[in-house]
């Protein structure tokens, strides 16, 4: 896949070789000079020195439709205005933020910028869902990235529609936590019946994540 980081911090830099390992294209934007000529020699990627909110330096960093374009700077703002650019401008596949302040993730996600994160492992992990997880939303992990929280939308083809907990034959291992029905937070017990529309939070690993997603989805998406 093609992505563009944007932020040499870090964050970043263990992003960009996480990515390079597994064998993507990677672009990185950072606006410090010293950083980014010391990054050009470290990593096998296209380093552009400049603002990542600032369209000629994104179109430099071949933002336009990449797969992945990732703002993970040290500036909440500048990683929101570089996310909105990403989406609404260059068409981006994917676009994720960091929030280094907590309490501006809802502000992000009210702002259309949805995959917004603080962990770079969180990061890593939304990167390489496959496609057919993408009405799988990772929310956090658990023992060293092993176990995962997501939550997921019951779709109008689901086969556990109607369905009590207790009757549903979830993969192993699976737990589910939580129910979002019309913006109210359910906690479930056996006798819970899952109804389409709803959001289901659940706790599983990466063996089972792709069984549950088709369960609860009811499609590949």
């Amino acid at each position: 896949m093609n992505m563009v980081i944007i932020g040499g911090g870090k964050i970043g830099q263990d992003l960009a070789r996480m990515m390079l390992e597994k064998k993507h294209v990677i672009s990185l934007i950072e606006c410090n000079r010293a950083r980014a000529e010391r990054l050009a020699n470290e990593l096998d990627a296209e380093i552009i020195m400049g603002d990542g909110t600032n369209i000629k330096v994104l179109e430099k960093a071949h933002a336009k439709g990449c797969d992945c374009l990732m703002a993970v700077t040290g500036s909440d703002q500048d990683n929101l205005v570089a996310a909105q650019i990403g989406k609404n401008y260059f068409g981006a596949k994917k676009v994720i933020a960091r929030a280094s302040n907590p309490r501006n993730i809802e502000t992000f996600r009210v702002l259309g910028i949805t995959n917004t994160v603080s962990s770079t492992e969180i990061i890593s992990k939304m990167i390489e869902q496959e496609a057919d997880l993408s009405s799988m939303h990772l929310l956090a992990t658990l023992n060293q990235g092993q176990v995962n929280i997501s939550s997921m939308k019951v779709n109008s083809d689901s086969r556990i529609i109607g369905k009590a907990l207790h009757a549903i034959d979830f993969p192993k291992d699976t737990l589910i936590i939580s129910i979002i029905r019309n913006g109210d937070l359910i906690i479930p017990n056996g006798s819970s019946v899952i109804e389409f529309g709803d959001e289901v939070i659940a706790l599983s690993d990466d063996k089972t994540r792709k069984p549950l997603v088709k369960m609860v989805c009811g499609r590949d998406t």
